[in-house]
């Protein structure tokens, strides 16, 4: 027998809210026979709910959730033009109760339009995601930063998809390349993969494609955002408290409609357990401090 038809709008709304609990499992004991359950913990201090309180999803429903995942992002252009107002998100690196926490300063979908910047659950299913957006052609998004392969914007519309991040090239710089102010033009990047790029670079790209500003992800800084090249570019991290290792803040950019930026930050908790996902790609370089001081615990 088929399996029916995954109520995609439904799941979102019961992970946003916390629609099931572990109570309902106890009291229809019918409903652990027929599936497996995945448990994610949402925070106690959003939607009203209670401690412990937990949202739970068939192997089915993941499973259907991920392909139809797959289905939209490949509908979608690899290069996003998007409009303003929305918000802008760094690495999540799954921290799934902080998201929330973004949601909840920022506005729970739809009464917001929200663009991550990548790195959501460590570094999985990259392989059908938009690589890059621009926003009202003025803001330049993408995971990483710039690349010397990177002449024109239709470069990146002619990347096929589904497709691996390969070790050298256009691709794999737009993921891993990183802003340095100790360099000039382009530099040896201490990830083992791709570039650092200085802030003549930034100027030459803006000014070449008529730019005013590149937003970007891919390093811990300690305040959630942290600016570079004269305020040309920005670097956004929106996990606080990353692996549990470090007091940085999370940061996330509201653009209105005017491309006037305003930062929304989520402070560093007292207490964040410990933990760390590896992934498939586990081997790759993790996520690097940009901001030196920033502390770790």
């Amino acid at each position: 027998m088929a399996e029916p038809e995954l109520n995609v709008d439904s799941l979102i709304q019961r992970l946003l809210e916390g629609y099931k609990t572990i109570t309902e499992l106890k009291e229809n004991p019918d409903v652990k026979k027929k599936s497996t359950f995945k448990t994610i913990f949402v925070s106690s201090e959003l939607r009203g709910c209670r401690p412990g309180k937990s949202v739970h999803m068939t192997e089915a429903e993941v499973r259907g959730l991920c392909l139809k995942s797959r289905e939209i992002f490949l509908q979608q252009p690899i290069l996003l033009e998007l409009e303003a107002p929305l918000k802008i998100c760094g690495d999540i690196h799954g921290q799934y109760t902080d998201l929330l926490r973004l949601f909840e300063y920022g506005g729970f979908p739809p009464e917001a339009n929200y663009l991550f910047l990548g790195d959501y659950v460590d570094r999985d299913c990259f392989n059908c995601l938009p690589i890059a957006a621009i926003i009202d052609e003025k803001i330049f998004c993408c995971h990483g930063g710039l690349s010397p392969d990177l002449q024109g914007m239709e470069q990146i519309r002619r990347i096929m998809r589904p497709t691996d991040v390969p070790d050298t090239g256009l691709l794999c710089d737009l993921l891993w390349s990183d802003p340095d102010k100790d360099v000039q033009g382009w530099g040896e990047n201490d990830r083992g993969v791709s570039f650092t790029f200085g802030a003549d670079i930034v100027s030459k790209f803006l000014n070449r494609h008529d730019l005013d500003l590149i937003c970007r992800a891919h390093q811990v800084v300690e305040d959630g955002y942290e600016f570079f090249a004269k305020r040309q570019l920005v670097t956004l991290f929106s996990a606080p408290n990353y692996c549990g290792e470090f007091d940085n803040a999370g940061g996330m950019m509201s653009v209105d409609e005017t491309l006037m930026c305003s930062f929304q930050i989520l402070k560093p908790s007292e207490k964040k357990a410990k933990y760390q996902y590896q992934g498939v790609n586990s081997g790759r370089p993790s996520t690097p401090q940009r901001n030196p001081t920033a502390k770790k615990k």
